[in-house]
């Protein structure tokens, strides 16, 4: 090519090969990863890890041809980063937080997460925002909303993060029943105790091995993983709250099975009815005798 300087040209071609090598490294990669692994998540973490590992190392190979003094390049560009940080602090800060993600690995893909105000179920990680799928807002018991929400990384420092798939890797979730004042609180406490056992005991011990394991990480400590059910008094009747364990992705059909055995087992019992609001209110007194009327 006429008009070129040579070192350029020559350059410009060894740039071309590295990265055409880099890509075909990759390519054939995932080709033998993706014949031994049918996983899908392990899949999109091998192409994600690859990605980024490849671009690091072409980067690298690609920065000592063009620049005569590699190591002088670094000395500038450190010199030029600390002029740019406060007019780039935002991606300096997402940029942070996703070298903190893959440090500290506080949530991975497929993690269900709550950053501030936002939950959702992680389904991709990138070096300045991470996408989750949004659960709750306006859909009941944790279930997706079907939006995708990109945060910035960033955001990790400033507000706090729950994860229900780390540590216990269970959580909590309550069924509340009300009865009314003249049912037969005792009875209807026991036998909501023996539903939420049948169908939380597997449940159970399955956290107890996991506390037994996560315990040397975290101080989790719990007394009791059994379900239980708990009494106090409202004003239109007595409320039972069922605590039980169950995962995270489940809540919403675990809840859903207990409730459905509850209304079985109640519709047994003519001592036991359940509580709605009501307003009483009285007619004129009538031949000396107060009128009821519900």
């Amino acid at each position: 090519i006429t008009g070129i300087d040579p070192v350029y040209l020559k350059k410009l071609l060894l740039t071309i090969t590295i990265l055409f090598l880099f890509w075909v490294i990759r390519w054939i990669f995932l080709r033998i990863v993706f014949r031994r692994v049918n996983d899908l998540t392990k899949r999109y973490k091998w192409q994600r890890s690859s990605r980024y590992l490849g671009s690091m190392l072409a980067m690298l190979a690609i920065g000592r041809i063009w620049f005569a003094g590699f190591q002088s390049f670094i000395t500038y560009f450190g010199l030029l980063s600390a002029g740019l940080v406060v007019a780039l602090q935002d991606l300096i800060k997402n940029f942070a937080g996703w070298l903190f993600i893959l440090w500290r690995r506080p949530f991975t893909i497929g993690d269900r997460i709550q950053l501030g105000e936002t939950s959702g179920d992680v389904i991709d990680i990138r070096i300045f925002q991470f996408t989750v799928l949004e659960i709750g807002n306006w859909v009941k018991a944790d279930q997706s909303t079907g939006r995708i929400i990109h945060i910035p990384n960033g955001k990790l420092f400033i507000a706090p993060l729950a994860n229900s798939n780390k540590g216990l890797e269970f959580i909590w979730s309550e069924i509340p029943i009300l009865i009314t004042f003249e049912s037969n609180w005792k009875k209807a406490k026991s036998l909501l105790q023996s539903i939420a056992e049948k169908d939380s005991m597997p449940i159970s011990a399955q956290a107890e091995s996991r506390i037994k394991r996560s315990s040397q990480k975290y101080l989790i400590y719990y007394n009791k993983l059994s379900p239980i059910v708990y009494s106090s008094i409202e004003d239109s009747g007595v409320l039972l709250t069922v605590r039980h364990l169950t995962e995270p992705r489940k809540r919403r059909s675990r809840d859903e099975c207990i409730t459905e055995d509850i209304l079985e087992e109640f519709s047994k019992h003519k001592d036991i009815d359940f509580a709605y609001p009501t307003h009483r209110y009285y007619n004129n007194i009538t031949e000396g005798k107060e009128k009821f009327q519900p």
